[in-house]
């Protein structure tokens, strides 16, 4: 996979993050790793992140199936999260690129076998589960994006899961926003929410 993605590059598109272990992870922060991920781009290629958008999946419930996920305990690699975030590179219409650091897939994989092999489709589900998708431009991601880790910690304070080593990334005209781009209410919140299908017709241009 990894192999055929190298040889389509072209030269209007960049190979942004050559290998997932070079990248900043920390477990259960995926969405401060795709924060760090902007980040790095922004050093970088500066002129790419136009090209690069935020993905939160989750819904109403708060329980999302993903399969392929790195966590899941059975051969399908299967994971019910309350959320998960994730990092497109679409440089071309028909050329998107995902990058997940918690999945079993290849980093990158094209979206079409991303979403065919951690999404597969809603008509195997029961509504409660299907999955929505926030989509939010990286800058304004980089600009608005603010947590001070409260989701992260017990009624007593300790921590749920050791947050990384580096300190909260806040801003100061909100310490903690995660909800707003947690939640799927399309009227409130930046950028746009989407349904699976709606997600697929957006990203996924088949060659004609």
């Amino acid at each position: 996979m990894m192999a055929s993605i190298n040889s389509e590059n072209k030269t209007n598109s960049k190979n942004l993050f050559p290998k997932s272990a070079d990248c900043s992870y920390v477990s259960c922060y995926c969405e401060e790793n795709v924060f760090k991920l902007c980040e790095d781009v922004t050093k970088r290629y500066p002129g790419e992140i136009q090209n690069c958008s935020v993905v939160f999946v989750s819904n109403a419930r708060r329980k999302v199936p993903l399969w392929k996920q790195r966590a899941g305990k059975d051969e399908e690699k299967l994971v019910i999260w309350d959320y998960h975030v994730i990092f497109l590179y679409h440089p071309e219409p028909q050329k998107c690129l995902v990058y997940d650091l918690d999945s079993d897939l290849p980093f990158p994989t094209y979206v079409h076998k991303y979403i065919t092999e951690t999404f597969r489709t809603d008509q195997i589900l029961k509504p409660d589960y299907f999955r929505f998708f926030r989509v939010v431009s990286a800058k304004e991601f980089l600009n608005n994006f603010s947590s001070d880790r409260r989701h992260m910690k017990r009624p007593d304070g300790s921590w749920i899961k050791p947050p990384p080593n580096y300190g909260p990334i806040t801003n100061s005209n909100n310490p903690h926003n995660l909800e707003e781009f947690i939640q799927m209410e399309p009227a409130k919140g930046p950028g746009e929410v989407l349904s699976l299908t709606q997600f697929v017709q957006k990203f996924y241009k088949p060659a004609t």
